[in-house]
């Protein structure tokens, strides 16, 4: 199956589909068989999901979600099944999932937004914990009562920011490549 593996709310996405065959071997072509794609949100509390119907093209299908429909999908993760069907018959023909990235446009006066990473969030976080904790506004350990906290030394915090780094790396080096920016880690050597 070919639908993206990101959409953006509010875009128009389509993509196509090949003809496929059954557990037998038969052939699922869009001249007999219809075929759908469920999406669901893994967010609580987020639009529940989305049903599209593809059309023919060709022996297989064309899908496309109009920019009203994916307007309603929150940010975060989703699952699809592709379905097709013929009359009393339905099989999955794929399954997987994708993400939906926030919609920037704004009509009006536009809302914040922090378009970070959850690892980027992360280490921003742990980096704030060490500056505080070398400032000496961060306590280690204390009790009130019978209710004890203690926080993280600073030697765990920089082996955390150092592993938040290293996957901050990785989705930036991931973001290049899917820009066409190349990858950063290749080092190119030329002999004169």
């Amino acid at each position: 199956m070919t639908i993206p593996a990101t959409i953006r709310a509010g875009d128009t996405v389509a993509w196509r589909d090949d003809a496929t065959t059954d557990s037998l071997g038969n052939a699922v072509t869009s001249a007999a068989w219809s075929l759908s794609f469920f999406l669901r949100s893994a967010t609580a509390g987020a639009t529940g999901g989305l049903t599209v119907a593809s059309t023919s093209y060709g022996s297989g299908w064309e899908t496309t979600i109009s920019a009203t429909s994916s307007a309603t999908l929150a940010a975060g993760a989703w699952y699809w099944q592709a379905r097709a069907t013929n009359g009393a018959n339905a099989i999955t023909t794929g399954t997987g999932s994708l993400t939906i990235l926030a919609a920037l446009n704004y009509s009006g006066t536009p809302a914040a937004f922090d378009g970070r990473s959850q690892v980027r969030k992360d280490l921003d976080a742990v980096q704030a914990a060490i500056r505080s904790l070398i400032s000496g506004g961060a306590v280690k350990r204390y009790t009130i009562g019978s209710r004890q906290l203690e926080r993280f030394s600073l030697a765990e915090l920089i082996e955390l920011e150092n592993r938040l780094k290293a996957d901050v790396a990785k989705e930036e080096a991931a973001e290049r490549i899917a820009n066409g920016l190349g990858d950063p880690r290749n080092l190119f050597v030329r002999f004169g």
